[in-house]
């Protein structure tokens, strides 16, 4: 599987599904799931809400509204308190990885799941998901592709990858 690290916005990318770092009862409020609201629509929030609550550490896939991927792979990484570890992220990536190979999806883009409200760090959080994706036996999937809003977050994804290879 092509992974690639890059700076930039994931509500902007072009792959077949983004990632929404999200909760168990898959309500969106802040961060990557407000940004991700505000420029889909909250048609996106309606349809994820409807097919929750799951456990943390599933992931379910809804349409993208007015986004350029065809789908939001929602990707509990948290409940309701906000909190998350590097095993939540693991396995929220990991079944959104599931999800979108059910979906026989070519591409996937990643936040870092966990790093905002759930307050994982960004090494444990690069750690878990490229750990996730090193493990991960793709049908279809052949890019996944992490989309990091700083050149920090982006400098540590890369260093672990790095390392992982």
């Amino acid at each position: 599987m092509n992974i690639e690290i890059i700076d930039g916005d994931i509500t902007e990318q072009e792959t077949d599904a983004i990632v929404n770092a999200a909760n168990n009862q898959l309500w969106m409020g802040s961060g990557v799931a407000g940004a991700i609201k505000i420029a889909g629509g909250e048609e996106i929030e309606k349809e994820a809400v409807d097919k929750g609550p799951i456990q943390i550490g599933e992931a379910v896939a809804t349409t993208a509204g007015k986004l350029k991927a065809k789908y939001v792979i929602h990707a509990a990484g948290m409940g309701q308190d906000l909190v998350t570890s590097a095993e939540k992220v693991k396995s929220s990536t990991a079944s959104s990885l599931k999800v979108a190979d059910s979906l026989e999806l070519k591409s996937i883009s990643f936040p870092a799941i966990g790093t905002g409200v759930g307050g994982l760090g960004l090494d444990q959080c690069a750690e878990s998901m490229l750990k996730a994706v090193f493990e991960f036996q793709a049908e279809n999937l052949d890019t996944v592709r992490f989309v990091l809003f700083d050149p920090t977050a982006r400098q540590v994804f890369e260093s672990v990858h790095k390392k992982m290879q």
